[in-house]
């Protein structure tokens, strides 16, 4: 069963591959200096910081002298992401010496940021204005409403109390990988949507803002500028007002779209409006790993595979029922049991055990999270071994070959198929001859024949 891997990037990996005049441009901006600089490894911010005073290349064979032996390889690492983000340009002269110079336009905005401090992209709403801000508790609850929204209706639209608010243009982007769609059928999750799924919210975050900037030039957006926007977003207060008079055109559009998903709330006054940063936009300069705080758990597995689900959400319903078999809900409790037939079903959607063990982990509730381990061993082993019993026999599509009038011809469409490498079995031996080839060697098999029986 083939298996479809989701890679989140994070914005350092979409900023590597923008042309080298789109990333100069964004080094116009010193938030994105700034960004950058956050995002490095440790040995590449050291050696930014180096040469950010120095105009002349440095020689390679200097920069390794900074470093002890057992350091070489994170300096290899440091050298080739600097490289990847044209921090740094590489040149090799007629004496194959290698230099480094740092890039002048990053260098001369980021040593204005350090000289003259941080400027912020703009400044709060006065409070006499603003007078009814909600508290950070209540906007982090909505960036979770709006986000279990989006993904309610991903499962399927039926399940949400609601109509969502986001735009069918936009659910086609955020979906498209997650969901599949056939003439004149109901759209279905793909292998990626199950697994998609069973992801954290960081992750799931990363992977739609994603497909969002890489689809970015079919809404007349330049990448560049979507990224630069959104990274400066970043640097914004959780909870502060921002007048939206300040934006562009374009990106008042963006805002709207970043609303839906709970990046940002919107509200209007008597005369002004302005947008409040969630949580999940003021993280979005933050590498991956270091964003991923451990939340609260809220699942329960049992030695005897059933799994208690202390909450009140229909995702969290939903996605349980991928791969469990969900007996009844009460409306703070969901009761299951994690039985063969529910993986069975999972592991045919591209959900792998793995997966279901990591989420299950992951979302541990905080009696059961500090044990050790948090999912009773036999729960885990049991399910590594259902998913080797599914995958123990491999099925590949076959042509099925009797009645050969000679054991010669037999023989030798054997050796044929063989040459190949598409002989799957053979019964030389008894009268009833018979081949079995692959499917996709079947021409070539029917023109040897062919030309035997000539």
């Amino acid at each position: 069963m083939p298996q479809v891997r989701i890679i989140a990037k994070n914005f350092m990996d979409m900023v590597a591959a923008l042309p080298a005049m789109k990333l100069d441009k964004l080094y116009e901006n010193a938030f994105i200096c700034e960004a950058i600089l956050r995002s490095l490894p440790p040995l590449a911010k050291k050696y930014v910081l180096q040469l950010l005073c120095i105009e002349v290349p440095v020689t390679a064979k200097s920069m390794e002298e900074w470093v002890l032996p057992d350091g070489v390889s994170k300096h290899r690492v440091a050298i080739d992401r600097l490289i990847q983000l044209r921090i740094f340009t590489e040149t090799v002269d007629r004496k194959r010496e290698t230099t480094y110079t740092l890039n002048p336009i990053f260098q001369t905005n980021l040593k204005k940021l350090l000289v003259h401090g941080v400027v912020l992209p703009r400044e709060p709403m006065p409070s006499n204005i603003t007078v009814r801000l909600p508290s950070l508790e209540d906007l982090q609850a909505f960036a979770l409403e709006q986000w279990e929204c989006f993904l309610l209706q991903l499962i399927n639209s039926s399940q949400s109390e609601r109509p969502s608010n986001i735009s069918s243009s936009m659910m086609k982007t955020f979906q498209r990988g997650l969901l599949s769609q056939r003439d004149r059928e109901a759209p279905r999750l793909t292998d990626s949507g199950f697994q998609f799924l069973l992801m954290d919210t960081n992750a799931q975050l990363w992977y739609i803002i994603r497909e969002y900037i890489s689809n970015s030039e079919e809404r007349g957006l330049d990448s560049a500028d979507l990224i630069s926007f959104l990274l400066e977003l970043s640097f914004h207060v959780t909870g502060e007002a921002y007048n939206i008079n300040t934006l562009n055109e374009r990106q008042k559009n963006i805002i709207k779209d970043l609303a839906d998903l709970g990046l940002i709330k919107l509200q209007q006054g008597r005369k002004d409006s302005w947008f409040i940063p969630t949580e999940l936009a003021t993280n979005l300069s933050v590498s991956l790993t270091d964003s991923s705080s451990r939340k609260q758990g809220f699942v329960v597995v049992e030695t005897n595979f059933r799994l208690y689900a202390y909450s009140t959400s229909k995702l969290h319903c939903e996605i349980l029922r991928l791969f469990s078999r969900v007996e009844y809900q009460l409306p703070n409790l969901i009761v299951g049991a994690i039985t063969k037939e529910s993986l069975y079903s999972a592991f045919e959607n591209g959900i792998t055990g793995e997966q279901i063990i990591s989420f299950l982990q992951q979302n541990a509730h905080p009696r059961v999270a500090e044990r050790v381990p948090s999912v009773p061993e036999n729960v885990t082993d049991q399910i590594r071994l259902w998913e080797t019993d599914l995958n123990r026999v491999e099925m590949t599509p076959a042509y099925y070959y009797d009645e050969f009038p000679t054991r010669e011809l037999l023989e030798g469409a054997s050796d044929f198929a063989r040459g190949y490498n598409a002989l799957l079995w053979e019964d030389v031996n008894s009268k009833k001859m018979r081949l079995v080839v692959k499917a996709e060697n079947h021409v070539h098999m029917r023109e040897y024949l062919g030309r035997q029986r000539q």
